[in-house]
């Protein structure tokens, strides 16, 4: 009994160190980072950012999966070109001053069908800790020889933190933001 214990033994340890990290590349047509905020209290502003990259990295051991992703603010998209043009002045994004929204995650932990994500948002310019939910991870091969996988996850963020205080009031203050999106590697084949 001792050799057989001793031999299951070796061969899960010698699984769980054949696991490997795993990389994967943002797919930017199947990515949203979509917004929506409160508009007079009466209805809800949609939008969403249409210029985004970033990466991913899954690892057996959760504390050293990473997430990244950089939304370029000039690609704000709400569907009314005079609000978005708004929306990329100074009065709100600032766009020229802060081309970039980006996040970088500062740890993973496991939790029920995904992972918590914890990392540093910068946005107009100020980086706040942001804490969110990422649920999915399942995957699969399409087209051949190209893996995917992917998560859904959202939180809320006052924009009011980030320094966007222009018509705090009459525009909600807090800011829902859904992402959704698919990360690819290619299988060596």
């Amino acid at each position: 009994m001792r050799f057989a214990m001793t031999s299951v033994m070796v061969l899960a340890l010698g699984l769980v160190s054949a696991a490997r990290a795993e990389e994967y590349a943002l797919d930017p047509a199947h990515a949203a980072f979509d917004f929506k905020i409160q508009h007079l209290g009466l209805s809800w502003t949609s939008g969403r950012f249409n210029a985004v990259e970033g990466a991913f990295r899954i690892d057996p051991k959760p504390a050293d999966c990473a997430f990244a992703v950089t939304m370029q603010t000039e690609s704000i998209d709400s569907g009314n070109k005079q609000r978005d043009d708004h929306l990329r002045s100074p009065d709100w994004f600032n766009a020229k001053q802060h081309p970039q929204i980006t996040f970088k995650s500062t740890a993973v932990k496991p939790v029920e069908g995904g992972y918590e994500v914890t990392g540093d948002f910068t946005m107009h310019g100020v980086t706040k800790p942001v804490s969110l939910v990422l649920k999915g991870g399942g995957s699969a091969e399409f087209p051949k020889g190209v893996q995917r996988t992917g998560f859904t996850g959202s939180t809320v963020l006052k924009r009011s933190e980030f320094g966007m205080n222009t018509m705090v009031g009459p525009v909600g203050d807090n800011v829902q933001l859904s992402v959704s999106f698919e990360g690819i590697k290619f299988l060596a084949g």
